[in-house]
Parts: structure tokens; C-alpha cells; sequence
């Protein structure tokens, strides 16, 4: 939708109970003033209507989104989400369907508001498949009991879902766990950071970026200085090397011997050279 519906109309409240207020006081829409306003949208592209179809059904909105209260997130929030469904569902609504537009957005509406709560619930993501997503959104309705599911209870809930009951365990368990603060949190009386707090014993003591920048740095001159070093070599002694000790069949002595035509012993002295001369070049100073 263009940017001129991305704010539906010249709204300014100081809270969400005064928005609440306002989206009740805008007049309902008839069935056939649906029609016509859908009509000047989809025809003439004209966002005046799209605008008023999005405003009269704002409190739709509002009436989904309490609905979605007990994830913990901000209702001003879930509310902001569903209206962009609601826009979305606005620009793709054919009057000619003959159904209301609020029955056409309810799923555009959950749509977003699921997306955001996906998004905003927990630092980690917890659901990510088509499976997921749905048992994250119906496990708690269809659990019968607070405590951890059975067998049957488990398959139970599989069967109505469709989803497999290793799922349905997994999410279970998603759900029970919550974030921790790496850190922790202090002491009100010390100002101390709980001792336990994952910073603790989640530690890496070789992962601190200077060393590991500095590692792959001096790995990268080495690279360099070697393959510097093997090109002071000639041609020979660079193929005895490579086909020694660079390549995955790597050739005997004697093979080397029939290639040159010299015997195994020669090729071991040459290797031993090329060696020697390419340690000297890669322990002088840089």
C-alpha cells in the first residue's frame, strides 16, 4: 500500500486508552458503503476510500489484539501490527467476494500480529516451521492441566494439530523456558552481579577478538611468505615439493626418480634443499 495509508488518518493522543477511545467514536460502515468505497479504491485507486475502510474498522483491530494480551508484549504494540494487516488486507479486497472486510482482514490481522509476536517474545526465536508456529500459538489453549504433558495427553494434542507429537514435546519445552541477562542482575544492597549469571561459566578464554584478528592475521603473512618462498625455487624442486606433500596422491621417491630419470636418492637431496631453503626464508624477520 502506498505511503499515504500508513497513516490511516491525522491521529494524536497522548496514550493508548485515549487512541482507544477515539477508533470507537468513528462511525460503523454499512455493507453497501463497504461496497462503494472498495469499489472507488480497486476502480480509482482512490485512497480517501481505503483510508475511511481502514479507520471504521480499526476497533476490529483492537478487539483481535486483546486476544493476544497474555504473551507479555505491550498492547499498543500488537495493536500497531494488526493495523498494518488490516491495511494489507484493505489493498487486497475485492468487493465482489460479498463479504465483509473485517471477515476478509481477520487473517491479515492475526497474520501480523503473529509475526510480531514471533518476532518480539523472546530474544531466541522459538518457532520457526509451519509446525511450530502453530503449536506455539494453540498448545497452552489445549493443554488441560498446568503441568507437563503426558504420553497421551501429548498425542492428544499431535492428533488435533496434525503435527508430530516430537514437536509437540519440543515446544512444550520451548515454553517453559525463559531469558536469562548474560550478566545477571545486581544487588540492590551491593551493586554485585549474581555470581551464577551465565557470563560466569559461558566464558571463552580464547575467544577474544584481538587474539583471534591477530591469529588469522599472522596465519594470512605466513600464507604468503611461504608461497613467496616457493617461487624462489625452480621449476623442479617446486614440482618434487608439490607432488611430495601438496597433492592428495602424493608420489614416492622413486616415482619421481622415472619422471626425472634420476635416482631416488638425488630426489630426496633435492627435497631436502627446497626444504631447508624455504625454512630460512620463512624464520627471517618479516
Amino acid at each position: 500500500m502506498t505511503n499515504a495509508l500508513s497513516l490511516p488518518t491525522n491521529i494524536s493522543v497522548g496514550s493508548f486508552d485515549e487512541y482507544l477511545a477515539l477508533v470507537n467514536r468513528f462511525p460503523r460502515l454499512t455493507a453497501e458503503e463497504e461496497r462503494e468505497l472498495a469499489e472507488r479504491f480497486r476502480d480509482h485507486n482512490d485512497l480517501a476510500a481505503a483510508r475511511k475502510l481502514v479507520v471504521a474498522n480499526l476497533r476490529f483491530v483492537v478487539f483481535i489484539a486483546r486476544g493476544y494480551a497474555g504473551y507479555g508484549l505491550p498492547i499498543a504494540d500488537l495493536v500497531q501490527e494488526g493495523t498494518v494487516g488490516l491495511m494489507k488486507a484493505v489493498k487486497r479486497y475485492d468487493p465482489s467476494l460479498g463479504v465483509r472486510v473485517v471477515s476478509f482482514a481477520v487473517h491479515w490481522i492475526r497474520a501480523e500480529i503473529h509475526e510480531f509476536i514471533i518476532q518480539n517474545w523472546r530474544i531466541v526465536k522459538v518457532a520457526t516451521t509451519k509446525a511450530q508456529r502453530k503449536l506455539f500459538f494453540n498448545l497452552r489453549r489445549l493443554k488441560t492441566r498446568l503441568g507437563w504433558l503426558n504420553q497421551d495427553e501429548a498425542q492428544a494434542v499431535a492428533g488435533e494439530l496434525g503435527v508430530d507429537v516430537a514437536d509437540v514435546y519440543e515446544m512444550e519445552n520451548r515454553l517453559h523456558n525463559y531469558d536469562v541477562a548474560m550478566e545477571g542482575s545486581a544487588d540492590d544492597d551491593t551493586g554485585e552481579y549474581d555470581a551464577t549469571a551465565p557470563i560466569h561459566y559461558l566464558s571463552q578464554e580464547n575467544g577474544d577478538p584481538a587474539d583471534v584478528l591477530e591469529t588469522l592475521d599472522h596465519g594470512e603473512n605466513e600464507q604468503k611468505r611461504l608461497s613467496a618462498a616457493i617461487e624462489t625455487l625452480d621449476e623442479r624442486s617446486r614440482d618434487i615439493l608439490a607432488s611430495r606433500w601438496l597433492q592428495d596422491q602424493k608420489l614416492t621417491l622413486h616415482d619421481l626418480a622415472a619422471r626425472y630419470n634420476v635416482s631416488a636418492e638425488r630426489i630426496r637431496q633435492l627435497e631436502n634443499s627446497a626444504m631447508s631453503k624455504l625454512r630460512k626464508a620463512l624464520s627471517a624477520p618479516a
